[in-house]
């Protein structure tokens, strides 16, 4: 089960409502073993495309180096779909590198950048076997 914040939360769906019609993507970091999503990283979608997300090879490096000097793990890896599910598609499950990660995507292909509910879901991603989990929205995470 994801458990995330309120503020999290919106700031994902916001960040893919923004970049739509092109696809958004981002980490949110936490403390190494916590499976706390603490730390919201916007990343650019390099692919620019409305169909598919690539982080940035240098970016990602970069990101990888913060982590690592704070102790910290990619908790939840998101990006968004703009004209189809929120479910992984075979080169979402092909990408998926990082088994301890919650795999969110958000759907956007209601609404787009305009007003109105989103499709927001969580998935584990091992080994190309795709596992739905729940979703709970908290206030602020507790210790």
């Amino acid at each position: 089960m994801l458990t995330i914040d309120r503020a999290t939360y919106d700031a994902i769906i916001a960040h893919a409502k923004r970049d739509h019609p092109d696809e958004a993507c981002g980490v949110v970091a936490g403390p190494e073993g916590s499976d706390r999503p603490e730390r919201l990283i916007e990343m650019v979608n390099a692919a620019g495309s409305p169909t598919f997300y690539e982080f940035d090879s240098t970016e990602l490096l970069e990101l990888y180096k913060e982590m690592w000097d704070r102790d910290e793990e990619p908790v939840v890896i998101y990006h968004s779909h703009t004209a189809t599910e929120a479910y992984p598609s075979r080169t979402d499950i092909g990408l998926a590198s990082e088994p301890g990660a919650h795999y969110v995507l958000v759907s956007t292909r209601d609404h787009g950048n305009n007003d109105g509910p989103v499709e927001f879901r969580s998935y584990r991603i091992v080994d190309g076997e795709v596992t739905e989990e729940e979703v709970t929205v908290v206030d602020e995470l507790r210790n």
